[in-house]
């Protein structure tokens, strides 16, 4: 497996994961949420990366800056999305993709790395609800149980809340 930095020329085969990844209700949300992330035109762009398995863009992950909310401070990123092909699922490609993510984050220096999805998956690469408690997203939760936070280096939790802003791209209310 190779794992490589995502470009626009792979639009078509990040949209193509997601739509064949993830069920009805949310496919066609989230493809359109990873095309974006990966060509919008920012200062601060999504981090993005693409697996590939003989030749074939099977995984794609992305990971988007966080600044608080009327400044323009980065204070981390959130992973959003991540999806593997059915046909790839369980061969550790998605937890690959985080761990190189991590590895590249922690390298980059922001203090914190947030998610919002399944505890029982994300806990296992060190994410947990007590870290998030100090940063509010955009929207209010669906299921709130699922703000995760983890922290990369020297993390120390702000003094208060903080209200996190994202990329214009995740910033739609059914996302949340």
């Amino acid at each position: 497996m190779l794992i490589r930095t995502a470009t626009r020329q792979d639009m078509e085969s990040v949209r193509d994961i997601y739509l064949s990844a993830l069920d009805a209700g949310e496919r066609e949300s989230i493809s359109q949420l990873a095309v974006d992330l990966l060509t919008q035109d920012t200062a601060a762009p999504a981090l993005s990366w693409i697996a590939e398995a003989d030749g074939i863009a099977v995984g794609h992950i992305a990971f988007s800056p966080v600044t608080v909310k009327g400044s323009a401070e980065r204070i981390g990123f959130i992973l959003a999305p991540l999806a593997v092909r059915p046909s790839h699922q369980k061969r550790g490609i998605g937890s690959e993709l985080i761990r190189r993510g991590i590895d590249r984050l922690s390298e980059a220096g922001p203090d914190i790395l947030l998610v919002y999805g399944d505890p029982g998956y994300y806990g296992r690469f060190g994410f947990d609800t007590s870290s998030a408690e100090s940063y509010i997203p955009p929207y209010p939760l669906t299921y709130p149980f699922g703000w995760q936070a983890r922290p990369l280096g020297d993390w120390t939790p702000p003094a208060s809340a903080l209200r996190i802003e994202c990329a214009a791209p995740l910033n739609e209310p059914a996302l949340w």
